[in-house]
């Protein structure tokens, strides 16, 4: 083996050992951040809006870049239907660059619109994340209770007000002919 060769092959070795360290480094680099919640658990009704925070934690060594916090929602229920999309309109968070050891809290305004049982969790995954698993924080569980109410969007007025108006109207008008 000429020089020439063996530096072909020391270049090769040294190509495939920093692709696996690339590689390794990918694999590991999902358990690099960590998600938490600031509660486990509310209840709430029917329509009512509520909020929580989520934490990012970057535990790597190197500052974590174009991560994207992504909001879901799971119906529990299989007779319930869920549009994440009808809960909040603001579901996905850009972050800023998270040095190692720093933190981002964000904060997560949803609307209950449909009774039942649902788990609320945030997954973390950065921008080049292809093909990796997001990384998830526990899921909020939230009980979101009917609202059964005599009044519902204060139509009770014209429910009885319209037919009450047309009796005494019907009412006058017979007075009125038996004159």
């Amino acid at each position: 083996m000429n020089r020439r060769q063996r530096l072909v092959a020391v270049l090769s070795a040294l190509s495939a050992a920093a692709a696996l360290a690339a590689s390794l480094a990918g694999s590991a680099g999902a358990s690099r951040f960590s998600v938490s919640m600031s509660r486990a658990q509310t209840t709430t009704h029917l329509g009512d809006r509520f909020t929580f925070r989520s934490t990012v934690v970057n535990h790597g060594r190197t500052a974590a870049r174009g991560l994207i916090a992504h909001l879901n929602v799971v119906g529990l229920e299989p007779s319930v239907y869920v549009d994440p999309e009808d809960w909040s309109s603001h579901r996905t968070s850009y972050l800023k660059a998270l040095p190692p050891g720093r933190s981002a809290t964000i904060t997560w305004r949803l609307q209950a619109v449909s009774a039942g049982t649902f788990d609320v969790y945030v997954a973390v995954l950065p921008h080049s994340a292809i093909a990796r698993p997001p990384t998830t924080g526990p899921a909020v569980r939230v009980a979101v209770a009917d609202r059964r109410t005599l009044n519902s969007g204060g139509i009770l007025p014209l429910a009885l007000g319209v037919p009450a108006l047309l009796g005494l109207f019907a009412l006058a008008v017979r007075l009125r002919r038996s004159r």
